[in-house]
């Protein structure tokens, strides 16, 4: 399976320090390992799952998708306004 990252995600990786990269990273093989992990968002969002966990004492949400064979991170971020940002975000992209 094939990782795809979106550019909104690629920007907010690139803030994250080394440690909480790896962090991620293993969150992400959690992800490939049981693709049901995360919650199937409904209505505009039909089809993104949003898996939430902690890095430190911070809690992110990770909103990822597949892709035909391919398994697509749109967007990570602290709860605050996340799934507003998220239906912006799909929105621009169509």
């Amino acid at each position: 399976m094939k990782i795809i990252q979106s550019s909104s995600f690629e920007r907010k990786v690139k803030k994250l320090t080394k440690q909480e990269k790896e962090m991620l990273d293993e969150q992400i093989r959690k992800i490939l390992n049981t693709p049901a992990i995360g919650q199937e968002k409904k209505g505009e969002l039909r089809g993104v799952y949003v898996y939430k966990f902690k890095i430190k004492t911070n809690q992110y949400l990770l909103a990822y998708r597949f892709v035909g064979e391919n398994l697509e991170l749109i967007m990570i971020g602290p709860h605050e306004n996340y799934y507003r940002n998220l239906k912006s975000y799909l929105k621009s992209r169509k």
